[in-house]
C-alpha cells in the first residue's frame, strides 16, 4: 500500500488554512451557544420557593439549568438582562374564546360573519394574548373549528401567538348552551347533529367525541349547565343524563383527550365530576359538597371571575343583551368571586382561566386581581397561571415550572407582584419555546 505524502504548506496555504479553522470554530461555537437571562427575583413555580439573582441558561427551546448569581456569558452567547424585573414561567389561561369578543353586536355576528372572519380575528387575539404573557391557552368553543387552523398557523410560524390547545366545537344537548341554533327562527333552526356538537344520547354522545377527534381538538368541551350568554331561559339547569356524560368521559379518555366542563348549577356539576371530567369552569352554584366531590376526583376548577363581573357589569346596560339574557347576567355575574373564594379556602384545585373573548382579550391579568381580593395569595395566584394549568393540561412534565429540562416558556414583568399583583399588567419579556417575542427592557 503506497502511503500519501503531504506537501509543507506554502503561506498562502497556511493562511488559508488558518481562516478556515476560524470559521469551523465560529461555526461550533454559534451552534453551542445559549441565551443567558439574568433574572433579579425568579418565581420558578416549582413550590414558595422564591430566587434572588439567578441565571436561566437556555439552549435551542430548551431550560438546561438554573444557576445562582448571574453567570458570565461565554463567546457567542445572548444575555438578557431583566435584574431589575420579575420572572416566571410563561402564563397559561386555560378558559379563551380566542375567535370572539363580545360586543353589543354579538348576536348579530353568526348571521353575517364567516369562518375566515372569525379566523383573522382568532390570529389578532392570539397575538395580543401572547404579548400580555400568555404562552399557553386552551381555547373552548369553536363555530367553524377556526382555532383548529389558528394552532396549525401558529406552530408553523404563519402567524404569532401562545400554543393552543382547543376543543374545537363545544358539545350540547338540543338546545342546551352551546347549541349553535339557539334563538333561530323555526325556518333556520333545523336539528344539528353530533357534527354540530348536539347530541341526545349515548351513541351520539360518542359519535361527538369522535368527530372532534376527526376534526382535530385536542380536547373536549361540553356545556353540563345552562349558561349566561346563550339564547335560552336557564342559566343553570342540568342539560345532560349521566349515561350521556359517561360515553363523552369514556371516549374522549380512549383519544386520550380531557373534558373540560361549562357549569354554573349544583346538579349539572355534580353530575360531570362523578363521570370523571377534568375541569368545571364558572361553578357559580357549587356548594360544598360539589367541592368535596372536586377534592375526592382530583378535578381542577377553572373560576374566570373576568366575565362574572364583566357580564354584570354590562347588564345594567339597555340594551347590550338580549332580555332574555340580561337577568341570568345580572344574577350569575356577581356570584363567581365568592365561590372562587369560598372553592380555594376549601381546597379545591384551582387553574388559572378568565373567559377572555367574553372579556376583552390582552385583558387576562385582570383575573389575578379578583382572585388575590377573593383571598388567594399573589404567589398561588402565579402557580395556578402556570403550574397547575400546566397540570390540567397534562403536559406539566415539558411546561409549567423554570427548571432543567422544561421548554423555554418564560416571560418577566416590571415590578413585584408578590406585593402588589396588579404588576401582572406590565408584562415586559416574552420567550416563547425558546425565542422571544417581545423584550421592553431598557438594556
Amino acid at each position: 500500500m503506497s502511503r500519501i505524502k503531504f506537501q509543507q504548506p506554502g503561506k498562502a496555504s497556511f493562511r488559508l488554512a488558518k481562516a478556515l479553522f476560524a470559521c469551523t470554530t465560529l461555526l461550533a461555537s454559534a451552534a453551542q451557544a445559549a441565551t443567558l437571562i439574568h433574572a433579579g427575583k425568579l418565581v420558578p413555580a416549582t413550590g414558595d420557593e422564591i430566587l434572588y439573582r439567578s441565571t436561566i441558561v437556555v439552549e435551542d427551546n430548551k431550560i438546561v439549568s438554573v444557576d445562582s448569581g448571574y453567570t458570565a456569558p461565554d463567546f457567542g452567547d445572548t444575555l438578557i438582562d431583566l435584574k431589575d424585573a420579575t420572572v416566571m414561567p410563561g402564563l397559561m389561561d386555560m378558559r379563551v374564546h380566542l375567535s370572539y369578543e363580545y360586543t353589543a353586536n354579538s348576536y348579530l355576528n353568526r348571521f353575517v360573519k364567516n369562518e375566515a372572519d372569525y379566523a383573522f380575528l382568532a390570529a389578532k387575539n392570539a397575538e395580543k394574548t401572547l404579548m400580555a404573557g400568555f404562552t399557553s391557552v386552551r381555547n373552548l368553543n369553536d363555530r367553524f373549528n377556526e382555532t383548529v387552523a389558528l394552532r396549525k398557523a401558529i406552530n408553523n410560524g404563519t402567524v404569532v401567538g401562545p400554543r393552543v390547545y382547543t376543543t374545537a366545537k363545544a358539545i350540547a344537548t338540543t338546545g342546551g348552551h352551546a347549541d349553535p341554533t339557539n334563538g333561530y327562527s323555526a325556518q333556520l333552526m333545523g336539528s344539528p347533529g353530533p357534527e354540530d356538537g348536539v347530541i341526545n344520547g349515548i351513541a351520539q354522545a360518542r359519535q361527538a367525541v369522535r368527530q372532534r377527534y376527526k376534526d382535530g381538538a385536542d380536547l373536549i368541551k361540553i356545556t353540563a349547565t345552562g349558561g349566561v350568554l346563550s339564547l335560552a331561559k336557564s342559566g343553570q339547569n342540568p342539560q345532560f343524563m349521566d349515561d350521556e356524560l359517561a360515553a363523552i368521559v369514556a371516549t374522549a379518555n380512549d383519544y386520550g383527550m380531557t373534558v373540560a366542563v361549562h357549569a354554573h348549577g349544583q346538579e349539572g356539576m355534580e353530575r360531570a365530576i362523578r363521570a370523571g371530567v377534568s375541569s368545571i369552569e364558572h361553578g357559580t352554584y357549587m356548594a360544598d359538597s360539589t367541592m368535596d366531590l372536586m377534592k375526592q376526583f382530583g378535578t381542577y376548577y377553572v373560576p374566570t371571575v373576568m366575565a362574572g363581573k364583566w357580564v354584570e357589569e354590562k347588564s345594567r346596560i339597555d340594551g347590550f343583551f338580549p332580555e332574555l339574557v340580561r337577568p341570568k347576567a345580572a344574577a350569575i355575574g356577581p356570584l363567581i368571586q365568592g365561590t372562587f373564594g369560598k372553592a380555594y379556602a376549601a381546597g379545591v384545585n384551582i387553574a388559572f382561566g378568565t373567559d377572555s373573548g367574553v372579556s376583552a382579550h390582552g385583558d387576562n391579568w385582570q383575573e389575578f386581581v379578583y382572585m388575590v381580593e377573593a383571598g388567594m395569595p399573589p404567589l398561588a395566584a402565579i402557580i395556578s397561571a402556570t403550574y397547575h394549568g400546566a397540570k390540567l393540561l397534562r403536559v406539566e412534565d415539558q411546561l409549567g415550572t423554570i427548571e432543567a429540562g422544561k421548554l423555554a416558556d418564560i416571560i418577566a414583568v416590571s415590578g413585584d407582584p408578590i406585593q402588589d399583583i396588579s404588576t401582572m399588567q406590565n408584562v415586559v419579556f416574552v420567550m416563547k419555546d425558546g425565542e422571544v417575542y417581545k423584550n421592553n427592557t431598557t438594556n
